[in-house]
């Protein structure tokens, strides 16, 4: 009988130790060896403290910032535990609304949402990104057309130039990786910590 068992334990033991703890301790220290800032979830920092991640979007709502994609994700509202607020950029609760281009809902919300940036004084067309949410509901970049449509409104609430404002977004796009997968993007956090260094030099001087 322990014949049998002690083999058996002593197998569980070993592949414990390898698969529990040796593998994933060997992964996280070639990790943080080759790639610490993507696998410490690659956080934005400024004055040496984290103010997001270039992963996660967040929402701004002035317009002395860019403005991210719509999100659809939700929380618990606080005075009803069985019903859902929204509550954009919410990563702990990441999703999209489902809503169908034939739903009524949705067309009526992109509507108001074009509206609204009408009235706001986005110029020309309103990008498809500017008005639809993505599947994570936490995207954090927009596609340089949806940021060329905000420099006119960016640009007047801080009192800049608007070719000082197009610059930053151009040094803040990113293109296509090894130059043919995905597509040009403007990661929104990033470019939002840049017009405030450039709203700080100009201040200063």
């Amino acid at each position: 009988m322990l014949s049998t068992i002690r083999p058996a334990v002593a197998m569980l033991v070993l592949f414990t130790v390898l698969t529990g703890l040796a593998y994933p301790l060997a992964i996280t220290g070639v990790a943080q060896l080759a790639l610490a800032g993507a696998a410490n979830g690659s956080l934005v920092l400024r004055g040496g403290k984290p103010v997001g991640s270039a992963l996660i979007g967040q929402n701004f709502a002035s317009d002395k910032y860019f403005q991210g994609r719509p999100s659809a994700t939700q929380a618990p509202d606080p005075k009803d535990a069985s019903k859902t607020i929204d509550a954009p950029y919410n990563a702990a609760n990441s999703g999209g609304s489902n809503f169908g281009m034939t739903s009524q809902k949705f067309v009526d919300r992109v509507k108001a949402d074009v509206a609204a940036r009408r009235a706001a004084g986005w110029r020309n067309s309103i990008p498809a990104d500017a008005v639809t949410t993505s599947a994570s509901g936490l995207d954090p970049h927009i596609t340089p057309a949806n940021a060329e449509a905000q420099i006119a409104r960016v640009a007047k609430a801080r009192g800049m130039v608007e070719e000082r404002v197009r610059a930053l977004v151009l040094a803040c796009t990113e293109n296509r990786l090894l130059g043919v997968i995905g597509e040009p993007r403007v990661n929104v956090l990033k470019l939002n910590l840049a017009l405030d260094d450039a709203s700080a030099g100009v201040s200063a001087n």
